[in-house]
């Protein structure tokens, strides 16, 4: 029996030892994090010139999404290689690992120095929609400079995101930064088509590797100027929700004919009638259920009397307050489901009675309904047998994430809002009116916050997706310096704590 007991001694000794060294070398390691010091976001020229060429340089690549189907797949092969290129000590540092995921889709794993720290995740995405030349300034692919502004599609959504992000990691690491909290870059190459193949085959890959995060940012709200009657400063609107979507077609089926004679009713008339009474027939307000409410209770000071005394007493003026929200078509879309028309289709000959005509609705669906339920009041909005409906695709809303003090992420977005933009007074939660790549991470994390570092006027608003997108100069250059900044504000030690997501 002495033997074993020997061993057994050995053994003990060995592991006392060995939480010994580990235990002094993770203090030397956390006391060297708290005595390194901050790296200050302070680019040089040189650095300024290279990352605004670099940005030009990706405009150029017209990563274009026509449908789950239809990829320009030359141009996102092309810009896999570009970033390889433009970023080099990112692929080539030995903590980083990247992976490309989905054929054109790329997902980078930050290893960082402290794993009792939980990983979180930067989102962006690679492909931009259709842009014909008709009514730009200059061509929508050219990514020219002109008045301080940089032109093109995907300036604003997304690729400002994704080489703000690669960018800042790259200036960061050219300056030896080493991470203690690990994070995730995800950049899927169809999120203007669904993300099925770029974003949820990354989801679907975490997740099984038991991946769990402790929170993750992506696009979908800015620093707003201009949107809201009588608030005269921006205010930062960190999202914390994302609507819902259904793309309904709506199709009526009749007997074809001659135009010489033709029925009390074709087909186009019915579906005419049915989808004008949808517009004419706005969904439910469901203002006062969401984040809407709380960010107009933290907004009230902003304003002047009585907009002030409204917004404080939201307990006898809700029904006001819902009413103005109606009136201005950014803060409606905030308090209801939204309808939209987007595609009609009919007809075959100028003399012929067409057997089929189809419309495609758009509806962005609030927080606090179901695609169930929006369903069902548009087939009661309609009220028309005749019209059948076919859902195309559709997906509920994302739960409400927490916006508490003890939320890690939408706390450290408050801090590096405040740090980077020192005239903002105001961060509010809100939800996003539109569809990002984070709807396929829920699994993920219950902490899932929507924020673009840049200012966004109600003219610039209507480039997304429109004409003359662009980006100044220097909010780009901002941008990078917010995600610097951020990256080196989530090396805390604070552990986020458990929230279930509110309904």
């Amino acid at each position: 029996m002495a033997r074993p007991y020997i061993c057994l001694l050995a053994l003990a000794a060995v592991l006392l030892l060995g939480i010994a060294t580990i235990s002094r070398s993770r203090g030397l390691r956390d006391k060297a994090h708290q005595s390194a010091p901050r790296i200050p976001s302070q680019f040089s020229q040189e650095e300024r010139v290279a990352m605004k060429e670099a940005l030009k340089g990706a405009i150029q690549i017209p990563t274009v999404s026509f449908s789950p189907k239809e990829l320009n797949t030359t141009a996102l092969a092309e810009f896999g290689e570009y970033i390889r290129k433009v970023f080099p000590t990112v692929f080539k540092t030995s903590f980083i690992r990247h992976e490309v995921v989905g054929e054109y889709s790329h997902l980078f794993t930050v290893h960082g120095s402290d794993p009792s720290l939980q990983p979180y995740m930067l989102l962006a995405h690679i492909d931009v929609v259709p842009a014909p030349d008709e009514g730009w300034d200059v061509p929508p692919f050219s990514g020219l400079e002109r008045d301080g502004f940089i032109y093109g599609r995907g300036t604003i959504d997304n690729k400002n995101s994704l080489m703000g992000i690669l960018q800042s990691l790259e200036l960061l690491l050219i300056r030896n930064y080493i991470p203690r909290r690990s994070f995730f870059i995800a950049l899927g190459h169809d999120e203007e088509v669904m993300g099925v193949n770029g974003a949820q085959k990354i989801s679907a890959l975490l997740q099984a590797r038991g991946v769990q995060l402790a929170f993750i940012v992506d696009e979908g709200s800015f620093i707003f100027d201009g949107f809201i009657p009588g608030l005269k400063n921006p205010f930062a609107m960190v999202s914390v929700s994302e609507k819902g979507l259904i793309n309904l077609m709506l199709q009526v089926n009749t007997t074809p004919g001659h135009s010489s004679a033709p029925p009390k009713e074709t087909s186009i008339g019915i579906l005419a009638a049915a989808v004008n009474r949808l517009e004419q027939t706005p969904m439910p307000n469901m203002f006062g259920d969401g984040p809407t409410k709380m960010a107009l209770q933290e907004l009230a000071n902003e304003f002047s009397f009585p907009t002030n005394l409204f917004l404080s007493n939201m307990w006898l003026f809700r029904p006001l307050v819902s009413r103005l929200m109606e009136r201005n078509f950014v803060t409606n879309a905030l308090v209801r489901t939204t309808t939209a028309l987007t595609m009609f289709n009919s007809g075959i000959k100028v003399n012929v009675i067409p057997a089929v005509a189809q419309a495609i609705v758009n509806f962005r669906i609030h927080p606090a309904q179901t695609v169930q339920e929006v369903l069902k009041l548009a087939k009661d909005i309609v009220a028309d047998d005749r019209v059948q409906f076919h859902v195309l695709n559709a997906f509920d809303p994302s739960p409400i994430s927490p916006s508490d003090d003890q939320a890690l992420g939408y706390q450290l977005l408050r801090q590096t809002i405040q740090s980077v933009f020192p005239e903002i007074n105001i961060v509010v939660p809100g939800t996003c009116v539109v569809s990002t790549d984070s709807k396929h991470y829920l699994n993920l994390t219950t902490g899932i916050y929507l924020f673009n570092p840049l200012y966004l006027q109600p003219q610039s608003f209507r480039t997304v997706h429109g004409i003359n997108e662009r980006i100044s100069v220097q909010a780009y250059e901002r941008q990078v310096k917010f995600i610097f900044e951020f990256i080196q504000n989530a090396d805390t030690d604070p552990k986020p704590v458990p929230h279930l997501h509110e309904l």
